[in-house]
């Protein structure tokens, strides 16, 4: 059992930044990978960025350059540094996590980002 709590989301200038963050906790698995997932209106979610425990990333190409995942293994944190955010980056945020191990995914609740024009 793994929970996922985000925390960072909120109301942001198109052009701004915003720092996301995720803390897990419960049965973490050393090998794992964490990520982003964002679902906006009308839309399916669809994955923003991921992280393995080694510390290879993954991002998707709308985000690429803009966005930055990292994670604190320590901490089983795992962060999202969004910078230069447009409009179309406004959605409901999920973390997520997979054990390797295991193959089970855990999922936030979500914290919601809105960039105004």
């Amino acid at each position: 059992q793994v929970q996922l709590v985000e925390s960072g989301g909120g109301l942001v200038q198109a052009g701004g930044s915003l720092r996301l963050s995720c803390a897990a906790s419960g049965s973490i698995f050393s090998l794992n990978v964490m990520g982003w997932y964002r679902q906006a209106p009308g839309k399916q979610r669809e994955l923003v960025a991921t992280i393995i425990s080694g510390g290879r990333t993954n991002y998707a190409d709308s985000v690429k350059g803009r966005f930055t995942i990292s994670r604190d293994n320590a901490k089983n944190t795992v962060y999202l540094q969004m910078n230069r955010l447009k409009s179309e980056d406004t959605a409901v945020y999920y973390c997520s996590y997979r054990s390797l191990l295991r193959g089970i995914d855990y999922w936030g609740n979500g914290t919601l980002v809105t960039v105004s024009p």
